[in-house]
């Protein structure tokens, strides 16, 4: 089984938060992502998810010279950041997709699919 990685995206002008959200919204939203979230569980292609605070609330940590650098806010600036995420395991892309599908009806966004890498198979030494 390949590992998929279900992303939301979310329009980095917004930064919408659980705290920032209308209470009846909220409780509309937690509902529907809480029956997807338990219907990926039973069928055992769950493997973790989890939500995410804005870019906003990101420190940037770079140790790559003698220094620790750290920079409050995200890395890059860009039009959309990662909102939450499913990491689950299906059979093939089309399985993913089936469940992207409906992690989107469910919560009324674009998800994006992709393929964990794999690890390639060691060579046998000649």
């Amino acid at each position: 089984m390949t590992q998929y990685l279900l992303s939301m995206p979310h329009d980095s002008a917004e930064e919408p938060t659980m705290a920032t959200m209308d209470p009846a919204e909220l409780e509309a939203a937690l509902a529907a992502a809480g029956a997807f979230l338990e219907e990926l569980a039973a069928s055992g292609a769950l493997v973790f998810a989890g939500g995410l605070h804005p870019p906003s609330t990101a420190v940037t940590v770079d140790h790559t010279g003698d220094d620790l650098a750290l920079t409050d806010g995200p890395y890059t600036q860009a039009p959309e950041y990662l909102g939450g995420f499913w990491v689950v395991e299906a059979p093939d892309r089309a399985a993913a997709v089936s469940w992207a599908a409906k992690a989107s009806r469910a919560l009324g966004a674009r998800i994006e699919v992709r393929a964990f890498q794999e690890v390639p198979a060691q060579r046998p030494a000649v």
